[in-house]
């Protein structure tokens, strides 16, 4: 539905179209969670859960990409392109120096699409998990 995109709550990468992020989920929390919702259609289509972190050795706030959901009948259609458009476009407005994420190893079509937007593997960083006994001992 092309009249999403004159709403107020919508960026400056929400153009006319059929595709339409929208204005933060839960803007009172500075730091986690927030969700952004992408709507096709006048439909949900897409969701972005983040958290803005700030780390300690460069100093640099970073936007942590915990997920970017994309409904079924939704792909193909713009729509994560359009969500990571509205999320950059945050973090350059609130000075927020660079996006992170994670996916899996298999998941080809995520590696794809994220390496067609410009994003780099990292590999300083590596992923761990606490959990089970672990995370009861911790």
């Amino acid at each position: 539905m092309r009249d999403g995109c004159s709403l107020p709550a919508a960026t400056s990468r929400c153009r006319p179209g059929p595709v339409c992020p929208r204005k933060w989920l839960g803007e009172e929390s500075p730091a986690y969670p927030h969700f952004a919702l992408a709507f096709v259609g006048g439909e949900v289509g897409g969701l972005a859960s983040v958290a803005i972190a700030h780390p300690g050795i460069d100093l640099e706030r970073l936007l942590f990409l915990k997920d970017l959901f994309v409904r079924d009948k939704a792909r193909n259609a713009g729509v994560g392109r359009a969500m990571i458009g509205f999320l950059a476009d945050h973090c350059l407005r609130e000075g927020i120096g660079r996006i992170d994420l994670t996916t899996e190893d298999w998941n080809e079509g995520a590696l794809r699409f994220y390496g067609r937007l410009g994003a780099e593997r990292h590999g300083q960083k590596v992923f761990l998990r606490l959990s089970g006994e672990a995370l009861k001992s911790g």
